[in-house]
């Protein structure tokens, strides 16, 4: 069964003006990808956040509630009072804001089950999914302080679960943020490993423990975990309050250096990566054969030996091309395209370095993971480029064109936008696009370019981060100051690139439902181009930059040695 197409809402019209008029004010913030619902007092969309390139929920107040001062003021107050809660039956709240006349707040994605028993149905969370767990809980810690306020009982009793507390709180002293950070950890303990890290007969024994035996690290029971997020689980089970990270405006920083990297692929694309793309294994051994008897049968028929060479070597090609695009075929039934591959290859590169650091003391193994690297890299490389597009190319000539499955949360928010627009100006008709020629280039260019800033904001998040774990605590101010103010530029320019796809996509939308115009599309298509252009030269400028930081220092002049001499006189 066919899917929406990004931004069409699962059972409705394609076309919605609250809808595009919604995207149009939060462009290069969130992008819209269907509604989800709606009731008297709100209507909730699925959306991805562009700059954590994350799922969420948008719920919008109904603007023409929102008009009427007294209900915005109250739907205001009481959706910041919601999110400075913090339970696990609590979907988080990340953010409450005004746009134009749009009232909303932003929270949580959720489409599954409890943490207890995913742990328990299919094991412990991957690194990139227990992250992004993580990252949602450290919203807001206001919960401390507003149940002191609330709080008119004096009691001695210590309540809570007990693998969860912190030292303090098990030893009956006053609890604050940095309680909840402890016991923070100890959620991200368990969903990395499937255990905690105190466990005992009785709850006596396991607030002792809490209190008096330091956690034992992650690593000990999550190899797998990447350093990065293990520094970050061990630090939030130090038993010095002081220890850990200062607040939790720094652990969601840190977090979300972690989140950009590593998302896990769904299961098609991943079986795709790791096997299907090949032309390996045993089964090559049975190709020359069959091939070898054809050649003889022909050389025979034609009694030359130039026809049986001809069919021995086109079949060495064409076999194998034919039985990849065969595969290229099922990934397109699959709903993917194309365009994928190359999300799904970097990630399993990364995957694949990432064992080669665990491994690194086991020889063989890190040899054979290097292998392997070596040869990802190579099929990466094939079917992400002119090879790959040819035979996907011929897979989707025998197979109908198939609308682009929604919420493909492996894909980065351009990707998924870009994607949406290329088939919307396939729909569109033949007069139409010969008028909007240049269209899917637009795209393109601005697809790519989007993708190099996320990669560039990814990597100075990265370095901003590690800044003070290098420099004991205390980097320059100037250094930080700069880091900060380069990674801010980028991130904006990636808005401005999302924001650009987005209009072109919007353009497209309201063209197809016969309410836009050629001409508008064209002016949104020129502001993209510009958009494009500021981003090539900021990229050019940051290679400039690398290039003059590569380059070796010249070596310092040497001194006269006589200077200073008097005439006559020799060096000092």
């Amino acid at each position: 069964m066919n899917q929406p197409i990004l931004g069409t809402p699962k059972g409705t019209a394609p076309y919605d003006d609250l809808f595009v008029a919604f995207q149009s004010a939060l462009a290069g913030r969130y992008s819209l990808e269907r509604e989800l619902g709606r009731g008297g007092m709100g209507i909730v969309y699925l959306a991805r956040e562009v700059r954590l390139d994350r799922p969420v929920a948008l719920k919008l107040f109904p603007p023409a509630l929102a008009a009427v001062p007294s209900l915005r003021e109250r739907f205001l107050r009481e959706a910041r009072t919601a999110a400075r809660l913090s339970h696990p039956h609590i979907v988080p709240i990340y953010t409450v804001d005004e746009v134009d006349r749009f009232v909303f707040f932003a929270m949580a994605y959720v489409d599954g089950e409890t943490l207890g028993a995913r742990v328990r149905t299919r094991g412990p969370l991957p690194p990139s999914e227990a992250a992004r767990m993580l990252r949602a809980l450290v919203a807001d810690f206001g919960i401390a302080g507003l149940r002191q306020d609330a709080s008119t009982q004096q009691t001695s009793e210590v309540a809570g679960t007990p693998e969860f507390m912190s030292p303090e709180q098990a030893g009956g002293a006053r609890v604050d943020a940095q309680s909840d950070l402890y016991s923070l950890g100890v959620v991200a303990f368990y969903a990395l490993s499937g255990r905690v890290p105190f466990a005992g007969a009785t709850s006596d024994e396991v607030l002792a423990k809490h209190m008096t035996q330091p956690a034992p690290p992650i690593a000990e029971h999550a190899p797998a975990v990447p350093r990065r997020i293990a520094r970050i689980v061990d630090a939030c089970l130090a038993k010095d309050p002081a220890a850990r990270p200062a607040g939790a405006a720094q652990l969601a920083e840190q977090l979300a250096a972690t989140l950009e990297h590593r998302k896990e692929l769904p299961v098609a694309l991943r079986a795709f990566v790791k096997h299907d793309a090949r032309i390996d294994g045993p089964g090559v051994l049975l190709i020359p054969p069959p091939l070898m008897a054809a050649s003889v049968g022909v050389a025979s028929f034609f009694l030359a030996v130039e026809p049986g060479l001809t069919t021995f070597f086109a079949g060495l090609v064409l076999l194998p091309a034919g039985v990849l695009a065969y595969r290229a075929r099922r990934l397109l039934k699959a709903g993917f395209e194309h365009s994928d591959l190359a999300v799904a290859f970097k990630s399993e590169i990364e995957r694949g370095r990432a064992l080669v650091g665990l491994s690194s003391g086991v020889g063989y193994l890190a040899l054979l993971q290097r292998r392997r690297d070596i040869d990802t890299e190579f099929w990466g490389k094939l079917w992400t480029g002119l090879i790959g597009r040819w035979l996907f190319r011929v897979a989707r000539a025998v197979l109908p064109r198939r609308a682009i499955p929604q919420a493909m949360t492996h894909r980065p928010t351009e990707l998924a936008i870009a994607m949406a627009a290329e088939q919307l100006f396939a729909e569109l008709p033949k007069a139409t696009r010969r008028q909007l020629g240049g269209l899917p280039a637009v795209v393109h260019r601005l697809e790519a370019d989007a993708q190099r800033m996320r990669t560039q904001l990814e990597e100075l998040q990265e370095v901003v981060v590690d800044v003070p774990a290098r420099s004991g605590g205390s980097p320059s101010d100037h250094v930080a100051r700069a880091l900060r103010e380069e990674r801010d530029t980028v991130q904006q320019q990636l808005a401005d690139a999302v924001a650009a796809l987005e209009n072109i996509r919007l353009g497209l939308l309201r063209l197809r439902s016969g309410v836009g115009t050629v001409q508008s599309l064209t002016t949104d298509l020129v502001a993209a181009r510009a958009v494009g252009e500021a981003v090539d030269l900021l990229l050019e400028g940051q290679r400039e930059v690398e290039a003059e930081l590569a380059r070796p220092a010249l070596p310092p002049i040497p001194a006269d040695p006589t200077a200073g001499s008097r005439p006559g006189e020799g060096p000092a």
